[in-house]
């Protein structure tokens, strides 16, 4: 049979079918409809199909508009299946509904969150609760081909997966096998004949393999970086004047088994340009000359794209801090390509002198709005100014309330003199829950928990109670400070303490103090940077020394400066062996220092009136984690004349933060202290429990925290006789501290505000000061280690990595140092870290 025969009897065949079914609407006579009906309908009702129907009751029905009519219900897209019917003069429309998505679900993919995709696929038409439509799965899956190639995966596998449920639903699944990225093999820049290809490319984020690709990525393909890099490479030739540099073309080429790309740039260098003229046009609304002063490029200068960049910046931000928040700035050339110059002309557009017509606050849940508009440098009601938003934003960001601050303009319709200024928030957690939980075979269970507020009940006042537990120690202090205690910002806090512990159990040497300390501190603002902070405090001091366990010049200097207090405990003894005589004839008075009749400790109470005052200048960028800026702060705290001890301390913190470049920030920092003796306490130096401590997380990493510095030890003889060491070292702190740090911190690396790794090189140490230990230089008897006078040799210094984490539970701050230059007795530790928890 020939095809010809073949098709007719199929058609033949086809027509006897259809004859033999019911009647549709389409193939029968015309006729009126009386009434219209629709069959098969689950979730959508009749009156969705009657809006999209082109029949209405009454209407004659005939195959053209029954045809129109399954066109305009299939391209609802609601139905996979039309079909009209005539019972008499009723119009059936028999309907099947294409099921809904029940769920969808991502599973495999690493390289794009899934929130991102969701949010892509929804706008193609796929997500939960939608209508499902195969063909806009099959739209989904090229999408997530393309996006995927575009990140240099060539070997990516999308399996779509759907299931019918019940209720003509469906779940479903799109199963991704990302596979191996591709990797740049080779970059071949070809025509650059005045910088070779390892200068210019030294800022691009593509790289073939080397040893940090593992972390860094940057030998995976991706067009995105790929179309930064380039837009790098026009930049550094236009900032060096090669006005007429070009990339021609670029070439990517994939291997056979697409995990291997090889890229080739061909560009076109041309001359260098000098600039032949510089000239500023237009309404300038201020002086021209002002303008003039603001010019970074120059007549006679080698041509920069930088320098045109950052003088349009400089003129438009003068403007919008004086009102002209639309002001534009437009570079015109004029280039002289047979000459090799350019000339630029600035015209100056300044548009309308914009007034703050509102300031609103979005994001802020906690935080009241009180709180954030007090920190505002930008009003509502007057001219804007853009150095005063960002110094808004930066107040803000200090605050440490807020994980992120973003302050947008809106103009206001019809009114092209006004604008609104949004400013959104993300807070992060204020506060902080420090619980420490551990044990100790001589001292058992040890609890201690601190529960801070920076941001209590929202209203930015600082809040904090500690109490700490243990069969050694006890400690409960509480503070509270109101940052606005008036509305030109001047603070006022209080701040009550008790504690009753073994100073030894800290690193520190052995004696035990109760101590009950009460004060008041007020801040007063001098400026946006500076501050002035006072206190007046009252200390009462129970110091409590036992002879073999605490340092012989701590017991001597309070001996000396307070006077010889009682040994306890006392007991009564009776050595005559008669009982008829009461047992106090026969031993020393009760409370005297007789070995037989009384104890080794000793119990001196100190009373003071303190007083502490302080500068500071802060303009770091952060509360948290800053990464430009400087702090400064000098700080005096001494005893008012008729204290028990009359003592004076005086410190210096400086912190400075220097961006490198966009991924690399260098900290410099300096803590430096001193504290003497005066008046009555003469010159017996600084008291020994108001030392300067040195080493530990805080200060010199890869050291054991306070264990820097003078310490007090006995000797062990070893073999030989003529040698030995000391044994339990116990640290005395300084009257002179000196610590700093050098710190390369990578805020960028982890791509993650809140987390970042330093490298760093510590150095410190405390001195003995004002200290005399001079008569403590027998070992056997009891030798004061480190007892040193300043000099630049014994400061200890260390090199390591830290990494500081604003985690979800808490604050984490992990260190592992390398100890430089340790002396004998150093006590070590090279992994370090800080710990708390968040609520």
């Amino acid at each position: 049979m020939t095809s010809s025969n073949l098709r007719k009897s199929l058609l033949c065949l086809s027509l006897a079918i259809a004859l033999s079914q019911p009647v549709h609407a389409q193939s029968a006579e015309p006729f009126v409809a009386s009434d219209i009906r629709v069959d098969g309908l689950q979730r959508i009702s009749a009156g969705t199909v009657f809006t999209y129907l082109p029949i209405e009751k009454g209407d004659t029905v005939n195959s053209s508009k029954t045809t129109e009519a399954i066109r305009a219900l299939y391209k609802t897209g609601f139905f996979s299946d039309v079909r009209f019917e005539r019972q008499g003069d009723i119009l059936v429309v028999n309907v099947v509904e294409r099921p809904s998505i029940n769920t969808l679900t991502l599973k495999g993919n690493k390289e794009i969150k899934t929130e991102d995709l969701l949010k892509g696929l929804k706008g193609i038409g796929l997500s939960e609760g939608e209508i499902y439509n195969p063909l806009n799965l099959d739209r989904v899956t090229q999408e997530l081909l393309r996006q995927y190639n575009n990140k240099g995966k060539y070997n990516v596998i999308i399996a779509p997966t759907v299931k019918q449920i019940d209720r003509n639903r469906v779940d479903v699944t799109l199963d991704i096998t990302e596979g191996k990225g591709a990797r740049l093999r080779d970059i071949n820049i070809v025509g650059n004949t005045v910088y070779p290809d390892d200068v210019i490319r030294e800022s691009w984020e593509s790289n073939t393999s080397n040893w940090l690709s593992w972390y860094k990525r940057d030998d995976q393909y991706s067009r995105e970086k790929l179309s930064g890099d380039l837009e790098k490479l026009t930049d550094y030739y236009l900032d060096r004047g090669y006005v007429d540099f070009n990339v021609e073309s670029t070439q990517v080429a994939i291997s056979p088994d697409k995990k291997d790309m090889f890229l080739t740039a061909n560009v076109v260098e041309g001359k260098v340009y000098k600039v032949s003229g510089v000239s500023v046009s237009g309404d300038t609304i201020v002086p021209k000359a002002d303008i003039e002063k603001l010019l970074l490029i120059r007549t006679g200068n080698t041509f920069s794209r930088q320098l045109l960049t950052a003088t349009n910046d400089r003129i438009t931000a003068m403007l919008g801090n004086i009102g002209y928040a639309f002001a534009e700035v437009d570079p015109v050339p004029t280039v002289s390509r047979d000459n090799q110059e350019i000339s630029i002309d600035f015209v100056v557009k300044p548009g309308p002198r914009v007034q703050i017509r509102r300031m609103e606050i979005k994001g802020n849940v906690r935080t009241a709005d009180e709180v954030v508009r007090r920190e505002l440098r930008q009003f509502e009601n007057t001219w804007y100014s853009q150095a005063a938003l960002d110094r808004s934003k930066v107040r803000l960001q200090r605050l440490g309330f807020f994980e992120t601050v973003e302050i947008e303009q809106e103009p206001v319709a019809g009114r092209p003199d006004q604008v609104d200024v949004i400013i959104n928030v993300k807070e992060r957690n204020s506060g902080s829950f420090v619980f420490g939980l551990g044990y100790q075979q001589l001292y058992g269970l040890t609890a201690s928990i601190q529960l801070s507020e920076n941001n209590f009940l929202g209203t930015g006042n600082r809040m904090s109670v500690a109490v700490q537990n243990n069969s050694y120690s006890k400690r409960i202090s509480f503070s509270y400070t109101n940052p606005y205690f008036t509305e030109d910002g001047l603070s006022l806090g209080y701040n009550v303490s008790y504690s009753d512990y073994n100073q030894g159990d800290f690193n520190t040497a052995r004696y035990t103090s109760k101590n009950f300390n009460a004060e008041t501190v007020m801040g007063i603002p001098l400026s946006e940077t500076d501050s002035v902070q006072l206190s007046v405090g009252y200390d009462k001091i129970d110091l409590t020394t036992t002879i073999g366990s605490t340092p012989l010049p701590l017991i001597e200097y309070l001996d000396d400066v307070l006077g010889s207090q009682p040994y306890f405990p006392c007991f009564d003894v009776d050595d005559d062996n008669n009982p008829n005589t009461p047992a106090t004839d026969d031993a020393a008075p009760l409370g005297t220092p007789d070995p037989q009749t009384c104890g080794f400790n000793q119990t001196w109470p100190v009373q003071q009136i303190r007083a502490q005052a302080g500068w500071g200048r802060d303009s770091r960028n952060d509360y948290l984690l800053p990464t430009r800026g400087t702090y400064h702060r000098v700080g005096a705290e001494f005893s008012f004349p008729g204290s028990d001890i009359a003592y004076y301390k005086l410190s210096y913190q400086f912190e400075h933060y220097r961006p490198l470049n966009s991924w690399l920030v260098l900290k410099i920092g300096t803590d430096l202290g001193y504290g003497d003796s005066y008046g009555n306490t003469g010159d017996a130096g600084m008291p020994f429990f108001k030392n300067f401590y040195v080493g530990g997380p805080q200060s010199v990493r890869g050291y054991e925290a306070n264990t820097l510095g003078p310490s007090y030890g006995t000797c062990v003889p070893v073999a030989p006789a003529t040698t030995c060491v000391p044994s339990y070292l116990q640290p005395l702190g300084g009257s002179l501290k000196v610590a700093g740090t050098f710190e390369l911190l990578f805020p960028k690396l982890f791509n993650a505000r809140g987390t970042r790794l330093s490298a760093f090189l510590d150095y410190g140490n405390a001195f003995a000061g004002s200290f005399d230990y001079s008569g403590y230089t027998d070992p056997a008897a009891g030798a004061v280690f480190g007892a040193e006078k300043f000099n630049l040799s014994a400061l200890r210094a260390s090199v390591g990595v830290a990494l500081q984490w604003q985690a979800p539970v808490g604050p984490i701050s992990i260190s592992y140092a390398l100890p430089l230059n340790d002396g004998e007795f150093d006590r070590i530790e090279r992994l370090q870290f800080t710990f708390g928890q968040q609520f």
